[in-house]
């Protein structure tokens, strides 16, 4: 249920919740919490299982497009070519990632287009730093 939250998170939660309700509050609250956290899901299973029972085989009907389309929204242009296409084998763009030339090849001398400088990497600006004019833009 709380999978996104880590360890630090709920420490710092405790920490918050002693320092709010105080020592002599916070087992009361703690009590309340998972209290109306287990009635919360025991309505929620309670509803599922009764939508299930009032709609029979039709609920299996409608579960199984809203699979498809939780499915279909994990969907990238490269993982749709490689379940469609190529049958879940990406060796393909592997092999092209390995044959693109990198950065400094397509920049340096070795590119074959020498005329071309490579661009400057300039230092992002420090505080309170003005950026430098260009006469052409303005």
């Amino acid at each position: 249920m709380f999978s996104n939250i880590g360890w630090s998170e709920m420490v710092i939660l405790l920490v918050a919740a002693l320092v709010i309700l105080g020592p002599e509050r916070l087992p009361g609250a703690v009590r309340w919490t998972t209290r109306s956290l287990r009635q919360v899901r025991d309505y929620a299973s309670g509803a599922s299982a009764q939508l299930k029972q009032e709609l029979g085989p039709e609920f299996e009907d409608l579960r199984k497009p809203l699979a498809d389309l939780n499915e279909l929204r994990g969907m990238t242009p490269k993982s749709m070519v490689t379940k469609h296409l190529l049958n879940g084998d990406d060796s393909l763009f592997k092999d092209i990632d390995k044959a693109m030339p990198d950065k400094q090849d397509l920049y340096g001398t070795s590119s074959g287009m020498p005329g071309y400088p490579a661009p400057k990497l300039e230092k992002p600006l420090e505080r309170n730093e003005r950026p430098p004019i260009d006469s052409d833009a303005t």
